[in-house]
């Protein structure tokens, strides 16, 4: 249910001096788009009249059927802080559908949608706690962003260690006036690398933050003369950025996650939801790492998870189960998926893996408790670890096998994800890098 109503909006344009309107959506790939009108057209956009041209957004439709429209969220009303107060601009996240009323199947918001709704039927509501890393680089003398940085901080580190300490504080203090509640913000592992957390929230509204998040942090960090980055891995032999995701489903007001009986504080609901990620996560992983760079991050020696595992008392696995002081805040902690990934799509097949866990009784393997990085490959043979694609290309044609996955996506998304993602893959593997450069150019 909307927090505000039509009248509501037109009231706070006219009362803030409201200028522009920003109506936002989200393509295929995450990216997000805008339609700016302005406040003499608001009424149009409320009664859902705007259309745009969705044969110019790649992965929506063709130019035979371009034709769409922007139905606004009233929920998501806000206005920039960091814009003019005279003249202010503000925001509306918005659904796309066709010209004949109904949700265009392309929509990666609406998928989630479909996904929360099946939720929703089963008696649950899905909550979700985004853990956003990015880099702050410097830019060039013409504004254009490198990979260089002049700091030397690392894992919670301070000023004057860390550079990018005001930026951060600058992002966090945007953020609260967008009406987001930041629980912490730090430095992270890497040089010029951070991290800042939002409250857990219902899994739409956690992912439309998150876009928000995205965009404000590129927004302010341009002010600071800096680049903010969401790519997985932007420099050899340091931390990338993930995106790691807790998730928990309530039930009438109840964590239905928690059991304090069992020795892992876990519900046989949380055991099936775990198993049907485990299930589906190879794939998943197209979806959770996107990019071609994703499985740059996705290697040993850098924290990130590689082996399909869970467990309650370390790190390295692809699934932790956070320890909690009263089991209330009992959660699942998936740790592959990466900050290019679409938000969206991300908790759609998250949610729709784990419920098809709860639906068929998935039982996951037993917990690994040893730090699977040191273990031999001989040692995760024996204990039946499998390992998360190490390409694109291998993740793509796991989600090509996985036709519960495709499913959760629609015909429509996974067809054209596919494709592209494929796409991807072969301008990648044409390519020649400085590495192959300085390897073969002098011996051959």
């Amino acid at each position: 249910m909307s927090k505000y109503t039509k009248k509501d909006i037109l009231e706070m344009v006219e009362d803030e001096d409201v200028e522009f309107i920003r109506l936002q959506f989200t393509d295929l790939f995450g990216n997000m788009k805008n339609l700016a009108i302005t406040s003499s057209h608001l009424k149009n956009a409320l009664d859902n009249k705007v259309m745009f041209d969705g044969s110019s957004v790649e992965g929506f439709v063709r130019v035979e059927e371009s034709d769409m429209y922007l139905y606004p969220d009233y929920s998501t009303f806000a206005t920039f802080p960091w814009r003019p107060q005279q003249g202010k601009v503000a925001r509306m996240i918005c659904d796309v559908y066709r010209p004949n009323g109904q949700p265009f199947e392309g929509d990666p918001r609406y998928v989630l949608k479909r996904a929360v709704q099946q939720a929703e039927d089963m008696g649950y509501t899905f909550e979700v706690g985004p853990e956003c890393e990015f880099f702050l680089f410097n830019t060039d003398e013409n504004t254009m962003p490198t990979t260089s940085t002049h700091e030397q901080a690392g894992y919670f580190d301070i000023g004057p260690l860390d550079f990018g300490e005001n930026a951060r504080r600058d992002i966090v203090m945007n953020l609260e006036d967008m009406g987001f509640v930041i629980e912490a913000s730090h430095h992270e592992m890497a040089p010029a690398q951070h991290e800042i957390d939002f409250k857990y929230d219902e899994a739409l509204h956690t992912a439309d933050n998150i876009m928000t998040f995205k965009m404000a942090v590129r927004t302010i960090a341009r002010r600071h003369g800096l680049h903010a980055t969401f790519m997985p891995k932007p420099k050899f032999g340091v931390n990338g950025s993930g995106m790691h995701i807790n998730m928990s489903l309530q039930k009438d007001g109840k964590n239905i996650f928690q059991d304090a009986s069992d020795p892992n504080g876990l519900s046989k609901e949380a055991y099936y939801f775990i198993g049907g990620i485990m299930k589906h996560i190879k794939g998943m992983a197209a979806i959770t790492n996107p990019l071609v760079n994703s499985y740059k991050r996705l290697v040993p020696g850098f924290e990130a998870p590689v082996y399909i595992a869970w467990s309650t008392t370390n790190r390295s696995p692809l699934i932790r189960i956070p320890a909690t002081a009263d089991g209330e805040g009992t959660r699942i902690e998936l740790r592959s998926p990466d900050s290019a990934a679409n938000p969206y799509l991300t908790l759609a097949v998250c949610l729709s893996a784990g419920l098809q866990g709860i639906r068929e009784k998935i039982l996951p393997p037993e917990s690994i408790n040893a730090n699977i990085f040191a273990l031999t490959a001989k040692e995760r043979k024996e204990l039946n670890i499998d390992q998360l694609p190490g390409t694109l290309l291998e993740a793509v044609e796991e989600l090509e096998k996985d036709t519960f996955i495709q499913d959760v996506l629609g015909d429509h998304i996974a067809g054209k994800y596919i494709d592209a993602k494929r796409k991807e893959w072969h301008e990648y593997r044409s390519q020649v890098s400085e590495w192959e450069i300085q390897e073969y150019l002098y011996k051959y």
